[in-house]
């Protein structure tokens, strides 16, 4: 198939949602040849901060010459961008030949009553096969969902497991309590590697500790006490951090601060595995990376900010940045979420703080939230909300509606940020 069909293909896949489990994913990959044990990985789970790390660490082993895999999602721009090698998307040949290989072994694979794969566990293997073919001396994985049982957990190669910041989300799947929660994040920890964590809450910690003690691994966590020199900045940020001085970073958002702590304590646990990282590499690769997405400023007066706050870790995390970069600024709000995240808590913590709040449905996905609907549940917390009919209407509106010196805020989920970019950029002009 050429790579309109493959994509036509995917998307026919995508429709039947996710599974949780590994079996079929095995059964995949041994039919493709098993490119994944070939392969060795950055693991990446956590709840809030996943990309990030992810972004950061890729920039730094491709700047020191690594050739580096990434493997993210969701993506906000193309949906090539979730496969990159040192930042260069997947080419389309590529992912039509390699999808073309895929669905004929899903295929011999249904015949055979062995399953269906899922979109996510295709895209997995395209990955595995992408970074096989082009050689990748490494390859930062980041997990779609949880972690334990997560397609990307057949892996058996992984050198480094980073474990960002554990809160409450997909309660559905991964359980109730944060201990749950963090079970199956740290279900990626294989025997005898290397662990970088995120200072967690007790909940989440001694899960961690306790799964890294029991698989032989040493552990290195993020120590708060030692952040020092913070120069907060929505278009740069400089910090300390243990023998670390004045990094300089472009990610904005308070949260990245102890995001690239975390960075930094995964570089150290490579060097110890004798990547060759050198100090002038690390600090130019945490001033390049790019992230967008995460508190991610569009343009200047209005300041116009898209960031992926989807969830009550990261709606906490953007209230701080707000109350950090804007103190006393009239904040507007466009807001879409999907109808499986805690959209209350969401609102709770984030909706008090607006001048005025436009909401969305994200375009195209059954699991979003009608706008009509979180209109209803913004009201109860702030009364000055309207929904809007398409993102381009709700760009144009809070463009027309705020003052040079105010800044509007585009939040909720990640799938929607891409297009109301491109609505920003044309200044709102085709909505319709």
């Amino acid at each position: 198939m050429n790579y309109t069909e493959a994509r036509v293909y995917l998307d026919e896949v995508s429709k039947y949602g996710s599974v949780l489990g590994l079996e079929s994913m095995k059964e995949l990959l041994s039919r493709l040849g098993n490119p994944q044990d070939s392969l060795k990985f950055i693991h990446i789970s956590g709840t809030n901060g996943k990309g990030s790390v992810l972004a950061y660490l890729s920039t730094i082993l491709s700047g020191a010459g690594y050739r580096t895999g990434r493997y993210i999602s969701p993506t906000l721009f193309s949906y090539r961008e979730r496969i990159q090698v040192d930042e260069a998307y997947i080419e389309k040949d590529s992912l039509a030949r390699h999808v073309t290989a895929i669905a004929e072994a899903a295929e011999d694979m249904k015949a055979n009553h062995l399953g269906s794969p899922t979109a996510f566990e295709i895209e997995t293997a395209l990955a595995f096969l992408y970074f096989k073919e082009k050689n990748c001396d490494i390859v930062t994985l980041e997990t779609g969902m949880g972690g334990a049982l997560d397609a990307t957990n057949v892996i058996r190669t992984s050198v480094l497991e980073v474990i960002a910041s554990v809160s409450m989300d997909h309660m559905d799947c991964l359980g109730d309590t944060l201990e749950k929660i963090a079970r199956q994040k740290a279900g990626i920890i294989k025997p005898h590697t290397k662990v970088a964590s995120a200072a967690q809450l007790p909940e989440a910690a001694w899960v961690i500790a306790e799964t890294c003690e029991k698989n032989g691994c040493s552990c290195r966590t993020v120590d708060p006490a030692q952040i020092t020199d913070v120069c907060y900045g929505y278009e740069t940020q400089t910090f300390s951090y243990k023998t670390w001085s004045n990094v300089k970073i472009s990610l904005a958002g308070s949260y990245q601060i102890l995001n690239a702590a975390l960075a930094l304590e995964a570089v150290e646990a490579l060097r110890e595995l004798g990547y060759r990282l050198s100090d002038d590499q690390v600090y130019q690769g945490f001033l390049n990376t790019h992230w967008r997405g995460r508190f991610t400023l569009l343009q200047k007066d209005p300041a116009v900010i898209i960031d992926g706050a989807h969830n009550p870790g990261a709606a906490q995390e953007l209230r701080r940045s707000l109350e950090l970069y804007f103190p006393g600024k009239k904040l507007h709000y466009i807001m879409g979420m999907f109808k499986d995240k805690d959209y209350d808590k969401v609102i709770e913590l984030t909706a008090p703080l607006a001048e005025h709040i436009i909401t969305v449905e994200t375009p195209n996905n059954p699991r979003a939230l009608p706008a009509h609907a979180l209109k209803e549940a913004v009201a109860k917390v702030n009364p000055s909300v309207e929904a809007a009919g398409s993102i381009a209407e709700a760009v144009k509106k809070a463009l027309d509606q705020a003052k040079k010196e105010d800044a509007i805020i585009i939040f909720g989920s990640l799938s929607f940020l891409g297009e109301a970019e491109k609505a920003v950029q044309s200044g709102g002009n085709n909505h319709g």
